[in-house]
């Protein structure tokens, strides 16, 4: 299954129109890990010299990065210290927003901030707060960020929300979103918890939620297939790790649940640290998902073509727009590798 070429990795980082034009050798500092590439399709993809640079350390807990192409740069989730950071190329990172996602706690919320980041279709920053319990658009400019929010949606029926976690937008405006525990301070038994279940729900432009599949323990991780036809969900489930897939339906519904790829063979297995988690599709409709070992790239169908090992518990990745470079959040590092 991992029989394979082993190579180093490094990169740079992205910018408004070509990320590639934008970045130069200096901006590349210290190198990590290796590339086991396990299809010769992988080589489409990355170059079989490729690197993975470091392009910021020292953060606690690193999550939800998102491209933003109008002004080149990225965003990233220090999930612990309440912060989102700003990474540009050549000029590295900095601090973007405070108080990110633990703004106006409960008695007995757990102060963390954002986890997942994305825009909307209109462009604005969109959180999905651990702290808060809940899926917010932030109201500012995103070149004049601050922290003043509005909930898009907090609760189901009533109860509120777990700990909103990873999300993705459909073409027709829908948000897609899994609510697992891991936001609370005792997880899935945590006295705070108002639901029974954690959820993967779909919001609709009206404001609608739906409760999509309440059987998932650990939902983590989500993404649609190109064709928007599959929705593919992380399951970081210590037990039995994997990947779910299922059909859309055209009401935005899913059905047809079934195994996307089984890692449960992997627990255990020394350089397969760590969990499903986030993921990003490519415009070729390959999937780059973080999982056990640093993140896997995945054929449509879930053949495994490649793995970047990041030598760190890794949680998610995302594209430049030009899809010329692949950015990892993985513990306390913002890494970046280099595409083709």
């Amino acid at each position: 299954m991992r029989t394979a070429f082993v190579l180093a990795t490094s990169l740079l980082a992205s910018a408004c129109s070509s990320t590639s034009e934008q970045l130069s050798i200096a901006d590349a500092a210290e190198t990590v890990g290796s590339i086991e590439f396990i299809s010769p399709q992988a080589q489409q993809f990355i170059a079989t010299d490729a690197k993975i640079s470091i392009r910021g350390k020292g953060y606690r807990w690193t999550e939800g990065p998102v491209w933003v192409e109008q002004y080149g740069f990225l965003l990233f989730s220090d999930i612990p210290n309440n912060t989102i950071v700003k990474y540009q190329p050549n000029q590295g990172t900095e601090l973007y927003l405070e108080n990110s996602g633990a703004t106006g706690l409960q008695e007995g919320d757990y102060g963390q901030g954002s986890n997942g980041l994305l825009l909307d279709q209109n462009g604005q920053l969109v959180l999905l707060q651990q702290g808060d319990r809940r899926v917010a658009r932030m109201d500012a400019a995103l070149d004049k960020p601050k922290s003043e929010f509005t909930t898009l949606t907090g609760e189901y029926q009533g109860q509120r929300l777990n700990s909103p976690n990873d999300a993705v937008y459909h073409s027709d405006g829908s948000l897609y979103f899994t609510d697992p525990a891991y936001g609370l301070n005792a997880g899935i038994d945590d006295q705070r918890k108002e639901l029974e279940f954690q959820g993967i729900y779909r919001l609709s432009t009206s404001g609608e939620l739906q409760l999509l599949d309440n059987s998932v323990n650990y939902p983590n991780g989500i993404a649609l297939s190109l064709d928007q036809k599959t929705l593919i969900v992380a399951v970081s489930d210590d037990k039995h790790p994997r990947w779910l897939a299922y059909d859309v339906n055209p009401d935005g519904s899913i059905s047809n649940k079934r195994m996307f790829y089984n890692a449960k063979a992997l627990l255990g297995v020394a350089g397969e640290q760590g969990l499903p988690d986030g993921m990003v599709v490519h415009s070729s409709g390959n999937i780059f998902a973080t999982g056990p070992g640093g993140v896997w790239l995945f054929s449509p169908t879930g053949e495994v073509l490649a793995k970047i090992r990041t030598e760190r518990l890794t949680a998610n990745c995302t594209l430049s727009a030009d899809e010329k470079y692949l950015f990892i959040t993985a513990h306390d590092s913002l890494m970046s590798v280099p595409l083709l």
